[in-house]
C-alpha cells in the first residue's frame, strides 16, 4: 500500500505531466499513458556529451521499442533549433519538448541540478570523455542554451518514476536498456 508521501509524489508527477506538452501538441501524460517512457532531459546542443546522447539513443531505438518503451526528449532550445539535431541522427519522428525556461528540469519531481559549465574542465571523468572520442565523433559547438542545466534520464512508467539517472558529470554515460528493465 503506497504511503501517504508516495500518493502525493505520484499526484504531482501526474500534474506535471499534463502541464508539459510535446512539439506535436500532445500533453506529456498522454505519451506517458499511451506507454512506457524512457524521459531523456538534454543539456544544451553545442554540448558534444549531448549529441552522443541523441546518437547512442538512435542507435538503441528498436531495443527501446522492443521493450514496448518510447524516448521522449526534453531540450532546452527552440524546436526550430532543435530540429536539425533529431533529424541528423534520425530521431525526427520522436516526442520532444521544446523547455527553454528549463522548468521541467528543475521541477522538484525531476530535480535536475545545475552546475557551472566550467567546473567540467576539472573534471578528469569529463576529459577522459572527450578523449576517448567524443569531440572527435561528436565536436563541440558553442552554447546558446543554459549550459549551466545538468542532464537526466528517467523511465516513466503507469504515470510514475520506475527508476532515473541524474548526471553528476555531462560525460556520465547512462545505461539506457537497463533503465528500462527488462522486455515485459
Amino acid at each position: 500500500m503506497p504511503t501517504t508521501a508516495q500518493l502525493a509524489e505520484q499526484e504531482q508527477l501526474v500534474a506535471v505531466l499534463r502541464e508539459y506538452r510535446t512539439e506535436s501538441y500532445r500533453s506529456l501524460l498522454e505519451v506517458v499513458d499511451q506507454s512506457p517512457v524512457l524521459l531523456i532531459f538534454l543539456r544544451h546542443f553545442g554540448c558534444a556529451f549531448c549529441r552522443q546522447a541523441l546518437d547512442q539513443v538512435a542507435q538503441i531505438r528498436d531495443q527501446i521499442a522492443a521493450r514496448g518503451a518510447q524516448p521522449v526528449f526534453v531540450h532546452l532550445g527552440s524546436p526550430e533549433r532543435a530540429k536539425p539535431y533529431f533529424d541528423y541522427y534520425q530521431l525526427s519522428t520522436v516526442e520532444r519538448i521544446s523547455n527553454p525556461d528549463a522548468s521541467l528540469y528543475q521541477h522538484p519531481v525531476f530535480a535536475l541540478s545545475r552546475m557551472n559549465p566550467y567546473l567540467n574542465l576539472l573534471s578528469m571523468k569529463v576529459w577522459k570523455g572527450w578523449l576517448s572520442g567524443a569531440l572527435r565523433k561528436y565536436g563541440i559547438g558553442s552554447i546558446q542554451e543554459d549550459g549551466h542545466q545538468m542532464p537526466g534520464v528517467f523511465f516513466l512508467k503507469e504515470r510514475k518514476i520506475a527508476r532515473g539517472f541524474r548526471y553528476q558529470t555531462i560525460a556520465d554515460e547512462p545505461d539506457y536498456l537497463k533503465l528500462i528493465g527488462p522486455a515485459s
